[in-house]
């Protein structure tokens, strides 16, 4: 198979297989989207899930958290772990938010990045998922199966990125990305890797094993 041969083909069994991609974050609104992937930093979906409820209810916008301690968000998001750094995260961002962008989360690139505790992968999500905006936010899974799927060398998500963007059409992006990684969690495991239980990397091969 040629690459755009993978590349269509990757894209239609992943149509096939999730042709429905609801956010694995609970969330109501940007401002509690961004909370969540910035809590979602070494932490699994599932457990966030079980922190925010607890942290919304006290809080979920910015003129609610900034009137919580920063101790006090530490403490019910210590689960999640890095409860230090995120939870004078949500603060500082919270209050940016609040003094210089009306209290609204921003919509572009730049002023996410500016947020304390926000990266590019947590702006991308946003961006995508909140306002719909073409990104490819890329996370272990994403990162893993591009280099199996031979489609990237591996060697940091940034190039990750940029390679997922070249060969992808951009208006299938934002479902894309949530399509690879429904499926690395499904199909494409780190560890305990059968490649024949892989609809996908059975098919078109694989670059490595280890990755």
């Amino acid at each position: 198979m040629t690459k755009k041969e993978k590349v269509d083909f990757v894209i239609n069994k992943l149509e096939e297989l999730y042709p429905e991609t609801p956010i694995p974050l609970q969330h109501k609104d940007p401002y509690t989207l961004l909370i969540a992937v910035l809590l979602s930093a070494q932490c699994t979906d599932e457990r966030v899930n079980k922190i925010t409820p607890k942290l919304f209810t006290k809080a979920d916008n910015p003129t609610d958290m900034i009137k919580l301690s920063v101790e006090e968000i530490r403490d019910i998001i210590r689960p999640c772990g890095l409860s230090d750094t995120k939870s004078k995260g949500i603060y500082g961002l919270s209050k940016i938010i609040l003094e210089k962008h009306n209290g609204k989360v921003p919509d572009n690139f730049e002023d996410l990045e500016a947020l304390p505790a926000v990266g590019h992968k947590t702006a991308s999500v946003v961006m995508s998922q909140a306002f719909g905006y073409p990104a490819f936010p890329v996370d272990t899974h994403i990162h893993r199966l591009m280099y199996r799927w031979g489609f990237s060398n591996g060697k940091n998500v940034v190039q990750t990125e940029k390679d997922a963007k070249r060969l992808f059409p951009k208006e299938l992006w934002n479902k894309l990305h949530l399509q690879i990684i429904y499926f690395g969690r499904e199909y494409s495991p780190a560890r305990s890797y059968d490649i024949s239980k892989d609809p996908i990397t059975s098919v078109i091969g694989r670059k490595s094993l280890m990755q």
